[in-house]
């Protein structure tokens, strides 16, 4: 690590874990979102605003207001900063004078608007901070989020326990949108950050902060452009050998493209060198928010998966047909049992209608048994030991069967599926809908707090089986280069 790549961390450092924050422009119009987001924050927070009229407002939220960064009498980590773009010059200037860590601006109408005064001001805040060696983020974003110490950029983000998962993104919807989806998913983030139009740091700055940062494991990105090619290329090369990153790349498409330049002023890159570029480097190359939220989740809690025999489990005969039909072509195999394990089905498989090839048909009537369970474990046992599967899906119903309503009471199936996840091959849950959101949702929920990743499709499960197979795949390849 250069001199000046530790310089710019021990300032990121000061950012992402600050004891101060001070929010600059904050106003009612917006319900005070961002004193809000922060009612939550472990350290100090100080309010930095000039209109008389906002000050009731911001005192009865418990904030000391003044009128100038440069009057708060202590040291100031971060800033937030609210402001109309004519005033971002100043709020630089006082930032660069009172030595902060960071300052993230909110502020949008810079060069993403392609006009003369925007991209103006651009410039000019670019220059100062660069010149000052100030960490700028942004403008256009929503900056950091650490939910160990409650630095939020909105009240619907959780807070108080420290998580896994970096998560980097040009934009904030996504940023936040993959907190709180992810939080729903059992993915827990450590630290996360929203940088916009890039003039100061860009997604290498950050992808190469989060892969030093002990307490993240898996790393995920949004981008949409990189200002330097050749070193975010090595940068991801070196972190992606040592940690997941998962890349969802927005504006592949001519008409993505344009819509890029407008949202965060980054110009496109050909999608074929993306996808080269991931490859080479041995991350995973995902294609929406979705997808993002499944790929961390299962490398997050399925265990590493090490070929493409899948061993599937249907409640019903078509839904069987209908498993086998997506995951066959999603490029994963179902392949036929061992002999042996035909005949250790064969001991115990009595369900009327079901059936016992691949996929393992279990009926309706199955899970309402009274020796639902215990058949079903017998069954995953099978699979586990079956040379031929890698990874085992299992489709629950929640409308046949819904689980144990009192969380307090034992269910015997999610014991089952529980036990089983920990002690053998990697295991999936897949949780269709049919005509209950409700229950589906239910189901899911008690999956999270067991630690078991579930599903809301047969695509998405086997897309993201496929995903991690080629990850693992790739990645005993690389180490072994």
């Amino acid at each position: 690590m250069t001199s000046t790549t530790q310089s710019t961390r021990n300032r990121l450092d000061r950012a992402f874990n600050p004891r101060s924050v001070a929010v600059v422009g904050d106003k009612q119009a917006l319900g005070y979102m961002w004193l809000r987001s922060l009612s939550s924050f472990k350290g100090k927070v100080y309010s930095v605003q000039i209109d008389p009229g906002e000050f009731p407002g911001i005192a009865e939220l418990g904030v000391t207001n003044y009128l100038s960064l440069l009057d708060i009498p202590e040291p100031v980590d971060y800033v937030i900063a609210a402001v109309p773009r004519a005033v971002a010059p100043g709020i630089v200037e006082d930032c660069i004078r009172k030595e902060v860590g960071g300052v993230c601006f909110f502020t949008s109408g810079f060069a993403e608007t392609d006009t003369g005064e925007g991209i103006r001001l651009q410039r000019e805040i670019a220059d100062m901070a660069s010149a000052a060696g100030l960490n700028l983020i942004g403008p256009n974003c929503v900056g950091i989020y650490n939910p160990e110490i409650g630095l939020r950029h909105t009240a619907a983000q959780a807070y108080g326990e420290k998580g896994s998962v970096g998560f980097i993104a040009q934009s904030g919807t996504h940023a936040t949108l993959f907190s709180i989806l992810g939080e729903q998913n059992g993915i827990k983030i450590s630290k996360s950050v929203s940088y916009g139009n890039a003039v100061i740091l860009d997604s290498t700055d950050f992808l190469e902060y989060l892969g030093e940062d002990e307490g993240t494991e898996i790393i995920g990105l949004y981008v949409e452009g990189v200002k330097e090619g050749r070193r975010f290329f090595d940068c991801l090369r070196h972190v992606a050998r040592r940690k997941p990153v998962v890349i969802w790349k927005g504006g592949e498409t001519e008409e993505g493209a344009r819509a890029t330049a407008s949202h965060t002023g980054a110009l496109a890159e050909s999608g074929i060198v993306w996808q080269t570029v991931i490859k080479q480097c041995g991350a995973i190359k995902v294609d929406s928010l979705e997808e993002m939220i499944d790929t961390v989740k299962a490398l997050l809690y399925v265990k590493p998966i090490k070929g493409t025999g899948v061993g599937l489990i249907a409640m019903s005969g078509g839904q069987a047909v209908v498993i086998a039909d997506v995951f066959a072509r999603t490029g994963l195999e179902i392949p036929l049992l061992s002999q042996r394990s035909y005949k250790r089905l064969a001991a115990f498989f009595n369900i009327i209608g079901g059936s016992y090839r691949n996929p393992l048909d279990i009926s309706s009537t199955f899970l309402m048994a009274d020796n639902g369970a215990s058949s079903l474990n017998s069954m995953l046992d099978v699979l586990g030991s079956d040379p031929g599967i890698d990874c085992i899906a299992l489709e629950l119903f929640p409308v046949i069967r819904p689980l144990s309503k009192d969380a307090e009471t034992a269910d015997p199936i999610l014991d089952a599926i529980s036990d089983f996840k920990k002690r053998a091959k990697p295991f999936i849950i897949i949780v269709t809908t049919a005509n209950s959101d409700a229950l589906a949702t239910e189901m899911r929920d008690k999956l999270v707090q067991r630690g078991i990743p579930s599903f809301s499709s047969f695509e998405r499960a086997a897309k993201t089986v496929k995903k991690l197979a080629e990850f693992y795949q790739s990645r005993k390849a690389l180490s072994q280069n």
